[in-house]
């Protein structure tokens, strides 16, 4: 087993068909075709059904590709860290983001690691809070965003920023950010909501648990822009973070203002994994982020959101 047919594995799992992964590879068709059989053949077992649609993976085979593509990732990581530029921080750095907070976050994040620390490449990825941990716990993630998570014995949980849920609706609705909803009233309209255990969800119920109302969902999704896009078409109000739908109400797409009776919040945190040595681009990533968090929230960019009584900037200049 050598990196060539991990590469080879990875490609074809990708794109479904040996023909384009050798046009990516820059290789010959039956190149590609030898080191995924001679894969199968020191494994013992098929990694893929080759059927008209192209290639597939087996059971086996997805199993080995995830393992494939984590092996690749950590080479790709200490090539990097390995070959540094004397004074400059190098490393590959992969990054997890709460889908609500990417319009605040992932453009300034990127532009200030280019700017001082260009011997770090970042990698991006976005997702709701459960995803992103499992991401964290298999080694897929250095660091990520998180909410309402405690430290447990596999990951640090760094608390970050305390903001209120917000009731949205479309514009003619006229919510106004200095007139917090009652959630009975909330309750009243029918709501574009994520699907039943979701945490954003969870915390939604509990809310009406404790006002003695009903949510009542009419559409059910896990994409955050669906339900903003739905509401912006008049199906119905939602609840959402106010980092994810400020630029929409500062645009007049949408109006929104804080839940009351009862009060309605989330924790963000920062999740890094206990296990191992933390690299230096990861320390300097954290710092990065944890500065533009704590900006955000004093220049008011981050609607209802406060900082921890504790939480200092630990950028360093």
């Amino acid at each position: 087993m050598d990196v060539k047919q991990l590469k080879a594995l990875v490609t074809v799992a990708e794109v479904g068909s040996v023909t384009r992964a050798a046009e990516l590879l820059h290789l010959v068709q039956p190149a590609v075709t030898r080191q995924i059989r001679t894969l199968e053949q020191e494994l013992g077992i098929p990694l893929f059904e080759r059927t008209r649609q192209g290639m597939r993976p087996t059971e086996a085979g997805t199993v080995m590709v995830d393992r494939a593509r984590r092996a690749l990732n950590e080479l790709e990581r200490a090539r990097v860290e390995l070959q540094p530029t004397p004074g400059v921080v190098t490393g590959l750095v992969t990054v997890g983001l709460l889908e609500s907070t990417t319009a605040l976050l992932a453009e300034p994040l990127v532009s200030v690691i280019a700017q001082n620390h260009p011997g770090i490449e970042l990698r991006l990825m976005t997702g709701y809070s459960g995803h992103l941990q499992q991401w964290l716990d298999e080694g897929d993630l250095d660091l990520t965003l998180l909410y309402n998570l405690p430290s447990t014995p596999s990951l640090n949980a760094q608390p970050l920023v305390q903001e209120s849920l917000w009731a949205v609706a479309p514009p003619l609705d006229a919510l106004s950010p200095d007139r917090p909803v009652p959630f009975e009233e909330v309750s009243t309209h029918p709501l574009v909501m994520p699907a039943a255990g979701h945490a954003l969800r969870t915390l939604v119920d509990e809310a009406a648990a404790r006002a003695k109302s009903k949510v009542n969902a009419v559409v059910q999704t896990n994409s955050m822009w669906v339900q903003k896009q739905l509401v912006q078409a008049g199906y119905g109000w939602t609840i959402l973070p106010a980092a994810g739908i400020a630029a929409d109400v500062a645009r007049g797409e949408l109006s929104a203002a804080p839940l009351c009776e009862p009060d309605v919040y989330r924790s963000v945190v920062l999740g890094t994994q206990r296990a191992g040595r933390t690299p230096p681009a990861v320390e300097v990533v954290v710092r990065e982020l944890t500065h533009l968090i704590n900006t955000a929230v004093r220049q008011w960019r981050w609607p209802s959101a406060q900082l921890p009584e504790n939480g200092a900037d630990v950028r360093h200049e």
